[in-house]
């Protein structure tokens, strides 16, 4: 009985024991290896994907860092052009108020009125510091005017043909037979305005600023002829296109020029400057009467003219008119 369980043990241990040895032997199952080989394949691709998105991070770090360099570059490029538009106003701006006070300082040499007419406080501290030389043949501050009917050079200035003026303003105490008439329109050229307006208005005052005064002139003129209904710029420009003549000791159209100020424009602000300016274009025509009546009725027309406009008119009556 004994010797039979043994036996049966024993076949029982020969049936089962080649079982590892076979498993060792032949390595392992399918099923072990499509585990594997299903985790080494989700391992490759998570790499794979961290390495797409890696590259995607470094691609849009460069796109940021070339937004920041070029914005960077952008900014300093308007301050400096900022910079400079700064520089070009303030340059213009006082290349402005110099023409104003070298404008202002030639009518004063051409009148002889010293320095009634404040021309400092026109222009820059500069351009008051700056001497003005007058050029050979002019007249100095102080000197008598020439009369009307001779030029420099000793030959009689020709006058324009008569035309029509109109009448003044009622109140002004001046007539219209004081004014010397106004020649016919004659045909002449005008320069480009190409952008027409206040351009217009702006190209004729460059004019001015280079002493082209022919043209000048014309743009002005034009300006005026074509812009009746601008009471802000068109008064402007027909006092510049007398100041232009009487500079020029072309004082009859300078008369002219200014009393069209005075009869289009009363309550322009250049009013009581161009009621000045007659006042003088008389004075230097050889009508005394007329320019000092003129000159008395600018405080009572323009009460609130500006302080030096009245403070020269009273100085030129109490010199020109008190003898």
């Amino acid at each position: 009985m004994i010797q039979r369980f043994a036996a049966s043990l024993l076949v029982l241990g020969l049936a089962l024991g080649p079982l590892p040895a076979s498993a060792q032997l032949f390595g392992p199952s399918d099923e072990e290896k499509a585990r594997e080989a299903a985790q080494d394949s989700g391992i490759q691709t998570l790499q794979g994907t961290t390495q797409q998105q890696d590259g995607r991070i470094r691609e849009l770090e460069d796109r940021v860092r070339t937004l920041t360099e070029s914005l960077s570059r952008a900014t300093g490029a308007n301050e400096e052009l900022s910079h400079q538009i700064q520089l070009q106003n303030d340059k213009l701006d006082k290349m402005e108020k110099d023409f104003a006070y070298r404008l202002c300082t030639l009518s004063a040499q051409q009148l002889g009125a010293g320095d009634s007419m404040n021309c400092a406080a026109a222009g820059t501290a500069s351009a008051a510091q700056q001497a003005y030389a007058p050029p050979p043949g002019a007249m100095r501050p102080g000197e008598a005017l020439p009369p009307i009917g001779a030029a420099d050079n000793g030959s009689a200035v020709q006058g324009r043909p008569p035309g029509i003026l109109g009448t003044l303003p009622a109140g002004t105490g001046i007539t219209a037979s004081a004014v010397p008439p106004a020649p016919p329109p004659q045909p002449q050229s005008q320069p480009p305005s190409p952008g027409g307006g206040a351009a217009q208005y702006d190209q004729a005052m460059n004019l001015m600023g280079r002493a082209q005064y022919s043209e000048a002139s014309a743009a002005f003129r034009a300006y005026a002829d074509a812009n009746p209904d601008d009471t802000d710029l068109s008064p402007q420009a027909i006092y510049w296109v007398g100041n232009i003549s009487f500079i020029r000791q072309d004082y009859a159209p300078a008369a002219r020029a200014f009393a069209e100020v005075i009869k289009k424009y009363p309550k322009s602000p250049r009013a009581p400057d161009a009621m000045l300016k007659l006042a003088q274009s008389f004075m230097s025509m050889g009508q005394k009467s007329e320019g000092c009546t003129t000159l008395g009725l600018i405080k009572t027309k323009y009460p609130s003219a500006p302080p030096q406009t009245l403070a020269s008119a009273a100085s030129l009556r109490k010199t020109a008119c008190s003898k």
